[in-house]
């Protein structure tokens, strides 16, 4: 054979080969490379989106952690006051408290102290009642002396 027609020969099935590649294999392995292609961007994308929504809800939850200390902030400051107005509240009923019952207090050594210059008054017109009978040593008259009495006991 010659050299020029195996040649030919080789070009001829060389050329079947690559139109048969062409026709039956090259398509599936293209429509492969391209959905996996469209798989790995896909990918890509969902990758990118995921990464966008956690970088919002990192944002939305720094957001709430920084409304959640303000709101903290501003309940321990609300707490700190109703505290102190309790506080204020309860030493102003304490100083009430302590005036009324130093006020009941004097009130009560007013009384006694009247009560014992009465009941002492009554004492001492009595002694001096005794007193002017033993030196008179005669009968005195109530009656008739009880103005002079009232007089005296009023003058102690």
């Amino acid at each position: 054979m010659n050299i020029n027609s195996t040649l030919f020969f080789q070009a001829i099935v060389f050329l079947i080969l690559v139109w048969f590649t062409m026709k039956f294999v090259w398509p599936p392995i293209v429509k492969a490379l391209d959905e996996r292609a469209q798989k790995i961007a896909d990918g890509l994308a969902a990758a990118d989106k995921a990464k966008s929504d956690l970088a919002a809800a990192n944002q939305r939850v720094e957001q709430q952690l920084a409304q959640s200390r303000d709101e903290t902030a501003s309940l321990l400051a609300d707490a700190e006051r109703r505290a102190q107005a309790i506080v204020n509240e309860a030493k102003s009923r304490a100083t009430q408290e302590a005036e009324k019952i130093l006020a009941q207090a004097k009130s009560d050594a007013d009384q006694q102290l009247a009560q014992a210059r009465e009941s002492l008054r009554d004492q001492v017109a009595v002694l001096a009642v005794k007193g002017a009978e033993q030196i008179l040593r005669k009968e005195v008259n109530a009656g008739v002396h009880a103005d002079l009495l009232n007089r005296l006991k009023a003058e102690l």
